[in-house]
């Protein structure tokens, strides 16, 4: 637990430690202050207490959801060390589980493409079924139908008699479940003491392609696929087809200040106008140049960092990134909706967090 810190009479940083503790200054080439001041005692000879509190904590934390669709979420986490931000991206990337065609039993390929290229491929497509339902299997174990989930490809291409050609691409959509399991129990060992057709009673929810326009080969006349898939589950940290977000990513909130008055109408004010656009703007009040949210104006920021290449830019203006703002971004592959994936990485995390508390 955090101890709450003494507020009243607490001396105050100098004005340009704050803002190297707070903010990465973005230079012309380089950044600046890019570490964390995590150490309790960083200050104190300003009698200043830097320790981590969870009262502050608690109040300050925020995650603002900014943008959500099925497949992408933009949210804002305020008020947490890179490391956290960090860490989550990680869990998302490599320890939420999702299920991938991991085994792949050819019959017959007499195609172009060679079989383990096909069961590479394969084993990429992203699949919508539940990884809930289903027990991860260990190397030693027979796959059944609590582990397993079997898919069957059987492609021919033909001539049609208008000389057009059927199946002359096979697309991820020609992969069919078998809720009863493998036909070829002796080969493959997958034996299902009982079906999986109750766990998917609707057509909706049955295991499939993520998207069903996917190319897996191409075919000409004559040549056929015929092939058993099956699909366990697993995390990215172990292959990266087990991974559920196409990316996981985040940047650190962007922030543009004045550092002494421009005019508007002056040299220097004019060239900020016209090579950012809408990122600087006359104050009708004052005259003097302002500067909006950077957060809006994101693809004028490189242009900005171009002129504080100028030794007279960098005295009156300053691109600052804040080191506990983060804007994250979620691009799910289409196995989970993306708040899915940020609850589950969330409770992974918290997992972590109880675990290192427990062996304290």
């Amino acid at each position: 637990m955090g101890k709450e810190k003494k507020k009243d009479g607490e001396a105050k940083l100098p004005k340009h430690l704050e803002i190297r503790r707070d903010y990465v200054t973005c230079g012309d080439k380089l950044n600046y202050n890019v570490n964390t001041v995590t150490s309790a005692n960083t200050f104190a000879a300003m009698g200043v207490d830097n320790s981590w509190d969870l009262g502050e904590f608690k109040d300050n934390f925020q995650i603002v959801i900014n943008k959500l669709t099925e497949e992408v979420m933009e949210f804002d986490m305020i008020g947490v060390d890179p490391a956290i931000a960090n860490a989550l991206r990680r869990i998302l990337i490599a320890e939420v589980p999702t299920v991938a065609i991991e085994h792949v039993f050819i019959v017959n390929n007499t195609s172009i493409i060679q079989d383990e290229v096909l069961a590479h491929r394969l084993g990429l497509v992203p699949l919508l079924v539940p990884p809930h339902l289903f027990e991860p299997k260990v190397a030693e174990e027979a796959p059944s139908e609590k582990n397993t989930v079997v898919f069957k490809l059987d492609v021919t291409c033909r001539r049609k008699p208008d000389g057009s050609l059927e199946n002359d691409k096979v697309l991820s959509e020609s992969l069919t479940w078998l809720p009863t399991g493998s036909e070829l129990p002796d080969e493959t060992t997958c034996r299902f003491a009982a079906g999986q057709a109750h766990l998917f009673p609707d057509t909706a929810s049955r295991p499939r392609a993520v998207h069903t326009d996917i190319l897996l080969a191409k075919l000409r006349p004559g040549q056929t696929i015929q092939l058993e898939a099956h699909a366990t589950k697993g995390i990215g940290k172990e292959h990266a087809k087990w991974s559920p977000v196409a990316t996981a990513w985040y940047r650190l909130q962007p922030e543009v200040h004045m550092l002494q008055d421009v005019r508007a109408d002056s040299d220097m004010g004019q060239e900020l106008i016209t090579t950012c656009p809408g990122l600087f703007e006359a104050d009708p009040a004052s005259g003097n140049l302002r500067a909006n949210s950077a957060r809006g104006h994101e693809m004028v920021l490189e242009r900005l960092r171009r002129l504080l290449e100028q030794e007279r830019y960098q005295a009156a203006v300053a691109y600052r990134k804040r080191k506990d703002h983060f804007i994250f971004t979620i691009e799910s592959s289409g196995v989970l909706p993306p708040e899915e994936l940020l609850a589950q990485a969330l409770e992974a995390l918290q997992d972590k967090a109880r675990g290192l508390a427990e062996k304290l």
